[in-house]
């Protein structure tokens, strides 16, 4: 019997996707070639449903024999060890990012007269917005929480922009643009919730002065509007006897990564480096920190991450090495690694040994000083988590100024609104009901 082979990404299945199946069954046993996480990533963002997950779904699909991985877009090594007599797939990839992917495609089944069958795209379903209803839905705690461990082990690199709140938590969710390189979407994968952003829009200084209630509440406003997963910046995570309970608390929120400091006294913005005092913690009572933070915690998906001060205070490459040769071995998920400098160097020499040594810890990177790098560079060089950490809460300080001068010195808001402000339907239509 002739095989066809159709691929498929989605954990939302529709009608459309059924008449594809269908189609296909006519020419003979269906073998869905099903695209692995890894696959999805490259393109959007990552499936509701684990791999095995959606697998199981398409193995009890009527008309369907078989379910392979497909570990890339590309079909071509999966079609020519299949080498099925037909590909069916929608029409809707003759235009587009697909354009590219369908010619390939196509050559490949030269190879031995194999044929593409292209079924009508069926209209009146969006399934980007089924997606986006079923994604809400989907946002519990549980799944909220192991989203960003997922998307690490999946993905080159994970973005991540600042949420100071549920308006900036909104910009987090809704803003995208398409890649004029490859036509695909991109968007920010995680939320940062900043100590520094959330001090200064409370108008405190970033001393640890606002309380844990405090920056709780900002948590659950950010998570009512939101379903991307959020990394908290910890400070310093306070004493070890109430760090342990805020990791409770935060993992049962549905927080997904808590980022704690080695420093210790009162807090200085680490961005100052040696122009202020900036005193470490004992390597040995940090890694202690980490370690009961570790044995709080009761799953598995929630990540307790150590950000090493040592190049910021001026300590040197082989002393954040020796620091963080502790913070791993006492359970640490991952290194943030923090530097004032520029050029960036001393990140890159820091990163080229620590991989020597692990492999396959994540680093994180906050490139504020060194902004003139890529993501993909930063990538290269081996970071896995890239947070833009603080520029909305330094956009929107300027903007705000500007439309208060401007109503002082014109004696009206007539000039501010024409120039800086979006129109007020505009303003009370951002939120859409529900």
């Amino acid at each position: 019997m002739k095989t066809v082979y159709i691929a498929m990404s989605t954990d939302i299945l529709h009608e459309g996707h059924i008449n594809v199946i269908n189609e296909g069954a006519k020419y003979g046993e269906v073998i869905i070639g099903l695209l692995s996480d890894k696959a999805i990533a490259e393109y959007k963002r990552m499936p509701l449903l684990s791999f095995e997950e959606r697998k199981l779904i398409f193995e009890n699909i009527k008309n369907v024999t078989k379910v392979v991985k497909q570990d890339s877009l590309d079909y071509t090594d999966t079609l020519q060890q299949l080498k099925p007599d037909y590909v069916v797939h929608g029409d809707d990839w003759k235009e587009g990012v697909q354009q590219e992917t369908r010619a390939k495609v196509i050559e490949t089944l030269k190879e031995w007269g194999g044929q593409l069958i292209e079924v009508p795209y069926t209209h009146g379903v969006s399934a980007s917005e089924i997606e986006n209803k079923v994604r809400k839905l989907y946002s519990t705690p549980d799944r909220r929480r192991a989203a960003l461990k997922k998307m690490i082990n999946a993905k080159p690199f994970i973005r991540v922009l600042e949420a100071d709140n549920g308006l900036t938590g909104l910009i987090d969710e809704t803003t995208f643009v398409i890649d004029p390189k490859t036509g695909f979407r991109k968007e920010f994968d995680a939320m940062w919730v900043s100590s520094l952003c959330d001090s200064t829009f409370k108008g405190k200084p970033d001393i640890e002065l606002v309380d844990q209630t405090s920056r709780m509440n900002t948590i659950n406003e950010i998570m009512d509007v939101t379903t991307k997963p959020i990394i908290l910046d910890g400070d310093t995570g306070g004493k070890v006897e109430h760090f342990v309970f805020n990791v409770k608390t935060l993992e049962r929120m549905g927080v997904s990564a808590i980022i704690i400091e080695d420093k210790t006294g009162l807090k200085q913005n680490s961005l100052f480096g040696t122009e202020v005092k900036q005193v470490q913690e004992d390597p040995d009572v940090f890694a202690d920190k980490i370690r009961r933070g570790k044995l709080a915690q009761v799953t598995k998906d929630f990540m307790i991450i150590a950000r090493c001060e040592s190049l910021i205070a001026g300590q040197g490459i082989e002393d954040a090495l020796f620091r963080c040769r502790k913070y791993v071995a006492a359970g640490a998920d991952g290194i943030m690694i923090h530097s004032k400098e520029k050029d960036g160097q001393e990140i890159f020499a820091f990163m080229a040994e620590f991989r020597k040594e692990f492999p396959f810890v994540p680093i994180i990177l906050v490139p504020t000083s060194y902004n003139q790098f890529t993501e993909e560079e930063l990538c290269e060089k081996g970071a896995n988590v890239i947070i833009h950490a603080n520029h909305l809460v330094r956009s929107a300080f300027p903007a705000m100024k500007k439309t208060a001068e401007s109503i002082l010195l014109h004696g009206r808001s007539k000039e501010a609104s024409d120039e800086y402000c979006m129109s007020i339907k505009d303003i009370i239509t951002l939120i859409p009901k529900e």
